[in-house]
């Protein structure tokens, strides 16, 4: 047998030892992967593998270290794959013996240490992968250039730190740069541009800092994609950036760049995901003007930018035919939601959060077929809440036609760093009027968005009671009705929203028992404060006999109210749902404020 292949099954277990004497098998190539194999790999195995050219053993729970006479006994090989188990060690020093070894896999283990001098004599290689390990040290500038062959080099989200050597410039064939989630350092090496294969560069997530005038991407002509996020680069983006014109994604977000945006970027024409968010960008007015000459765009990403700037409500901002995402939020910008966005007829998330946004919700927002969730708090946004609002097609019904986009993110938005968002379906139904200054009543039409995930109308001046409708919406995970004017009594069905993981209707003019049973269960007296005419058996007004029946006993927990909602939050968005320049809602800023705000976003 040359080939044996049991990938994607479940067989378990460990790899018994051979006998010393067993005699050498005529096995080239074995794919163990996607399994359930476990333990550590016992050395007669590769005894008895001498011709073995490729292993692919990624994706089990296999232990211990890797195994050190590898390379000794199976000279010829070419490709090892043992990512994504559990192994742990030091990488071996003698991997280097394996003088044919094309891809060295190793990702998303436990390994520790330095990258050994070893390792840099397999010439050979072309694919070097070591992601998400516990490795440190720097890299090694005299010895790199020996690896003349990489095509990918991946030593993200381990512990690297120093400077990017100016010997990567002399590997002319590589193709995939990730050196993103370490400590490196310093500036970006000139010596980048003698890469002219490049098509992938990620180095978010560093401490890189500098201009980045020094590098010439102009020689860059196969870029596709540039993520520079969460960094310390300051300065203009560079001119020879927009030279790049195969590039699709471009994040440059949370660093101390400045200036106005370069009319260059329209040269873009393939650019699909842009991010400027979090620098000290200025006139948002020429920055929309430029952009909406890139047709390609779905994902735009310019928050926490132009401060106190005027929100532009010139009829000349069109385009952006394609836009999915428009993030502007935490800009301090005054003036109204824009008529210009009533046109972004693919819209699907809208963030404008966190401005100093005045008049009413337009009549016009039912005529964004697409959007599913929409943030416009932290305004000064009043009046009533609009009854086009209850019409938003995507809220009200799953058989719509657009739902779930399956289109994919060119760069992925990231809770955390082991969670991440490819579509933009992922996120959650959302409506989030919060801290504004709407008034009225909630108009009973609400019980329409049966779609909703997460209802946020607090900290308003709304009056009149809950309606009753709100029972209706049966996908309810988060309602906060907390601060506002609400009077009446607490309608019992709510109980029956039975994925309501977070609420509160404190500091309203309620009256009469809470309810019983269901989710009421759950939920922390805190939840009720403010509302002295409320009664309930948890709290200092109790219910008369005659309400005592539908009184609610709930467990006394004195945990503050902000925590134990994001507890309950959590629990079903994975604390959160959207990082990057994105920080979604106040339920993805107040209560669980990112893994990086550090800002997803």
């Amino acid at each position: 047998m040359i080939i044996l292949d049991v990938s994607f099954n479940q067989l378990n277990g460990t790899l018994h030892k051979l006998p010393s004497s067993t005699p050498a098998r005529p096995l080239q190539v074995l794919t163990i992967s996607s399994n359930l194999f476990a333990g550590q790999f016992p050395s007669t195995i590769w005894r008895a593998m001498e011709n073995l050219i490729a292993l692919n053993a990624s994706n089990n729970s296999f232990t211990g270290p890797i195994p050190t006479d590898v390379c000794n006994t199976s000279s010829s090989l070419t490709m090892l794959d043992l990512c994504l188990n559990k192994l742990s060690g030091n990488i071996p020093p003698g991997i280097g013996n394996c003088s044919r070894l094309r891809e060295l896999r190793v990702g998303y283990n436990n390994l520790s240490g330095t990258l050994p001098d070893n390792l840099f004599d397999a010439t050979l290689l072309e694919y070097l992968s070591l992601p998400n390990n516990d490795l440190h040290g720097g890299l090694d500038s005299t010895r790199m250039t020996n690896l003349k062959n990489l095509v990918t080099l991946d030593l993200g989200g381990n512990k690297f730190s120093g400077k990017i050597p100016d010997s990567i410039g002399q590997l002319r064939k590589l193709e995939e740069l990730h050196l993103d989630n370490n400590n490196i350092s310093g500036e970006l090496p000139s010596a980048l541009s003698n890469c002219t294969n490049l098509i992938t560069i990620d180095l978010k997530s560093n401490n890189f800092s500098g201009e980045l005038t020094k590098v010439n991407f102009s020689n860059l002509t196969n870029l596709r994609t540039l993520d520079l996020y969460f960094n310390h680069f300051n300065g203009k983006v560079p001119e020879s950036i927009y030279s790049c014109s195969n590039l699709t994604a471009l994040r440059v977000s949370t660093n101390k760049l400045d200036g106005q945006l370069s009319p260059r970027i329209s040269d873009l024409k393939y650019l699909t995901f842009l991010s400027l968010a979090t620098n000290s960008f200025t006139n948002i007015t020429n920055a929309l003007y430029i952009l909406k000459s890139c047709r390609n765009l779905t994902t735009l990403l310019i928050g926490d930018n132009f401060k106190g700037e005027i929100m532009p409500e010139d009829d000349r901002i069109n385009g952006f035919e394609k836009l999915q995402v428009l993030d502007i939020e935490d800009c301090q910008l005054v003036g109204k939601i824009p008529l210009w966005i009533s046109r972004l007829t693919n819209l699907e998330v809208l963030l404008l959060n966190s401005n100093q946004l005045t008049g009413p919700i337009p009549g016009w927002i039912n005529s964004l077929s697409h959007l599913f969730f929409m943030d416009v708090s932290n305004n000064s946004l009043a009046g009533e809440i609009p009854l086009t609002l209850t019409e938003m097609p995507m809220l009200m019904s799953m058989e719509n036609p657009t739902q779930w986009d399956p289109r994919i993110f060119e760069l992925p938005l990231y809770n955390g760093p082991s969670l991440q968002y490819r579509v933009v379906a992922s996120f959650p139904t959302v409506l989030n009027l919060s801290h504004n200054y709407f008034t009225g009543v909630i108009p009973p039409q609400i019980g329409q968005l049966k779609m909703l995930v997460v209802l946020d109308f607090s900290f308003n001046k709304l009056s009149g009671q809950i309606p009753q409708s709100i029972c209706n919406l049966t996908s309810l995970q988060v309602l906060d009705l907390s601060s506002n004017n609400l009077t009446g009594a607490i309608p019992a069905a709510l109980n029956s929203l039975n994925f309501l993981s977070a609420f509160s209707i404190s500091n309203n003019d309620l009256e009469g028992p809470i309810p019983s049973g269901g989710q009421f269960n759950t939920f922390q007296n805190s939840s009720f404060n403010g509302n002295p005419k409320l009664c309930g058996s948890m709290l200092t007004h109790k219910c008369d006999s005659a309400e005592g029946h539908q009184a609610i006993i709930l467990p006394r927990k004195q945990s503050d109210y902000k925590v134990s909602f994001v507890i309950a939050f959590s629990a079903f968005f994975g604390v959160g749902v959207l990082y990057d320049q994105l920080v979604l809602s106040r339920y993805f800023g107040q209560f669980t404020y990112w893994f990086m705000k550090t800002r997803s976003y």
